[in-house]
């Protein structure tokens, strides 16, 4: 077995568990894996662009950062900030220097993806001259993205797993599973919903369902 088939049986495995465990902690890893099939579909596109020289339909890039710029925000973080980081700080110090550089992040995000706009702007403008500076952004984008992904996954869910009561976990549950969500409405996690498949399905193949880039 490779290692790569190492790792994927073990997220797995890690995700089977959270599925038994907790409907909040799962919904929080499938939207992680949202987010990174996006990311990781930006990184192939300007990779596929950069070797084959190929001309990409830049909505693809637009609707990816559309979507990982605002489905974060207005959804995914402020749901872990109530139901998820608030109780554990409750609970126990401990992992309050965590909170914080998880709560840095958030807005340290915030402030690349801006970055990843004006150079898309730069690009679809500037032409190939201004191509290495945004296929750079979106590469250091993707391991800022990454870390504070596996922050959450590695360090903060065990310690929530831990601390968190029966009834703080019915909250949490309850408040991620709902399909009228308390925090954003239904019709705006709908939108998202519709924007994601979206970009599946103009997102070149083999990642997407579009048409392979020429």
């Amino acid at each position: 077995m490779t290692q790569t088939q190492i790792s994927r049986e073990q997220h797995i495995a890690a995700a089977s568990v959270l599925a038994r465990q907790h409907p909040a902690l799962r919904i929080v890893r499938e939207e992680h894996e949202r987010l990174a099939a996006i990311v990781h579909g930006m990184r192939y596109l300007l990779r596929t662009v950069e070797e084959t020289g190929a001309q990409p339909n830049l909505k693809v890039f637009r609707a990816m950062l559309l979507y990982i710029s605002e489905y974060p925000e207005r959804l995914h973080h402020p749901k872990e900030d109530l139901y998820l980081f608030a109780p554990l700080r409750r609970h126990t110090r401990e992992y309050d220097a965590t909170l914080l550089e998880l709560e840095a992040q958030h807005a340290q995000g915030e402030a690349l993806v801006r970055r990843l706009e004006h150079l898309l702007a730069r690009y679809e403008f500037g032409g190939a001259a201004e191509f290495a500076p945004f296929r750079e952004q979106v590469g250091h984008y993707a391991d800022f993205y990454f870390r504070h992904m596996r922050l959450e996954e590695e360090v903060i869910f065990p310690a929530l797993r831990e601390h968190l009561s029966a009834e703080e976990w019915k909250e949490a549950d309850r408040a991620f599973s709902a399909n009228d969500d308390p925090l954003a409405g239904k019709e705006l996690k709908q939108s998202f919903e519709r924007l994601f498949t979206l970009i599946v399905s103009i997102t070149p193949a083999p990642m997407g369902l579009g048409p392979a880039l020429q």
